[in-house]
């Protein structure tokens, strides 16, 4: 099966002509990572007369806002009431207010430069009768926080649901039209933009050295918005949980509910519409069934469940796409924005958007951007000097006993493990041993590949992704193709080929 999101079964975005990527080059800014987060914080750098140049590794909008379902919206499942339980009231007012700034921001932009958006109410949705009591919490949350929701117990779906948390006049759009409206816009000032670029190292010393596949790059600054930070100072692999999760669109006979709906509860199920490019009518997208990277046996069954799920609450519907997204959760609930650890503040990070990344992620470009250009933002003051409760420090202690759980389980299995004598079946991929060594086996498109098993990042064995024929690390995330090329992640090297 064939996974693309819907947003990315289009031409890709043209590039205004540019000078060629030249190694030894020198800029105010380098931007790493062609999403939102660095589209937006590239614009805003470039828009205050520096220069800047973005570095993607693979082509705009490639990994998670190209794959994202691009809602805009301050009412975020239950994240306000999981913020309060685990951080003051000062710190989720801020988390609100920059979500605030950066959906407003985003709004007028769209406007601006004719991007379409639908503005829809946001519910979040209790689908079985033990939820009631989460949407309750949520509700009384966001209204602490001082935005204008209401208590819904019939939400307007087709199915039975057990009252939700309804925000009004919210908003959804094509990710893909924002990322091209900002591109523009950056080349246009002068901005350099440079694709299949892979960022392999920053050497933080005065002027920052940017090590690149392409060679080495120099700058006063470095914002690396590449959805986990692929250097390792800060250790902030150490403090998020990356998850995987998917979506599918659909052409549904008659009508179908025009909110953006998330539930409250398990299994997660996500529905908005979206504008059908084949036609006059509405796209609906259902999403849910998130996990662990690499920690599922089958992420295959992860869509099928999504799919019985569909038909049965939308009889007569029918696919036409199918896909899915990473998104890194953060142990203390908060974003991680700003100036990266022990690198004498010319590097930054953004990371940790816990699947919320339109509002996000142009928050955090709107702080990074005004901690470089030297503007005040309270908000972000309040969000940067917050205090860690213990409920998010025993999140996070358990969150990495997981992973070294993972890493020895790996090893162990993979040492043990003896490879089939016959290839893979088409589709499958299997670890085993080889000379005491782990590898990884797969079968994709009738060619049998071996690399490595050991992920390049920190060393964890790698598990079959049957979904989309990929090798996932359950440990931080790394993943990579049949072949072994990295597609995401923190690592910034490909598998280790195997004869």
């Amino acid at each position: 099966m064939s996974m693309k999101s819907l947003w990315l079964d289009r031409p890709p975005i043209t590039l205004a002509e540019q000078p060629p990527f030249e190694a030894g080059a020198t800029y105010d800014d380098i931007v790493v990572g062609a999403g939102l987060t660095g589209l937006t914080t590239a614009l805003l750098l470039v828009r205050a007369g520096r220069r800047v140049a973005l570095l993607e590794a693979r082509s705009i909008g490639a990994v998670t806002t190209g794959n994202t379902t691009a809602k805009l919206s301050l009412l975020q499942g239950t994240r306000l009431s999981s913020i309060l339980a685990s951080a003051s009231t000062a710190t989720a007012s801020a988390y609100v207010e920059g979500n605030r700034e950066g959906r407003d921001w985003l709004l007028r932009y769209c406007v601006d430069h004719g991007v379409p958006v639908q503005r829809r109410d946001a519910y979040t949705y209790a689908g079985t009768r033990d939820g009631r009591e989460a949407v309750r919490r949520e509700y009384e949350a966001a209204r602490s926080l001082g935005l204008e929701v209401t208590f819904e117990d019939d939400a307007g779906l087709p199915f039975e649901s057990h009252g939700a948390v309804r925000l009004a006049d919210q908003g959804q759009f094509d990710p893909m039209d924002v990322l091209e409206a900002l591109t523009r816009d950056f080349t246009a000032r002068g901005g350099l933009l440079y694709e299949g670029v892979r960022v392999q190292g920053v050497d933080a010393r005065k002027p920052a050295r940017v090590k690149t596949t392409k060679g080495d790059v120099f700058a006063e600054h470095v914002i690396l918005a590449t959805g986990i930070p692929i250097l390792d100072r800060g250790l902030y692999f150490a403090k998020l949980t990356p998850q995987r999760s998917y979506a599918l669109a659909y052409r549904v006979p008659g009508a179908i509910p025009s909110g953006m709906y998330v539930t409250a509860d398990e299994p997660t199920r996500s529905l908005r519409t979206t504008p059908d490019p084949a036609g006059s009518g509405e796209l609906l997208v259902v999403g849910g069934n998130g996990h662990e990277v690499g920690r599922h046996a089958s992420p295959q069954s992860q869509v099928d469940d999504l799919e019985a799920w569909t038909t049965t609450h939308f009889p007569g519907a029918e696919r036409t796409h199918v896909w899915s997204a990473q998104d890194y959760e953060s142990h203390n609930e908060i974003p991680f924005v700003g100036w990266l650890p022990r690198a004498h503040g010319r590097a930054f990070v953004a990371t940790g958007y816990s699947k919320w990344g339109m509002t996000n992620a142009v928050a955090a470009a709107i702080r990074l951007s005004a901690e470089i250009l030297g503007g005040n933002l309270p908000w972000a003051d309040q969000l940067g000097h917050r205090i860690t409760r213990p409920q998010s420090l025993v999140e996070g202690a358990i969150a990495n006993l997981k992973v070294g759980a993972e890493a020895t389980r790996g090893w162990v299995a993979a040492e043990l493990g003896s490879l089939p004598d016959a290839p893979p079946a088409e589709g499958e991929g299997v670890v085993g041993s080889d000379g005491g060594k782990p590898v990884a086996v797969c079968t994709v498109g009738g060619i049998t590949r071996t690399v490595s098993a050991v992920c390049s990042h920190l060393g964890g064995i790698v598990t079959w992704n049957d979904a989309e024929r990929s090798w996932d690390c359950p440990l931080h995330g790394s993943r990579y193709s049949a072949d072994g090329t990295l597609l995401e992640g923190p690592a910034t090297s490909d598998l280790a080929p195997r004869g």
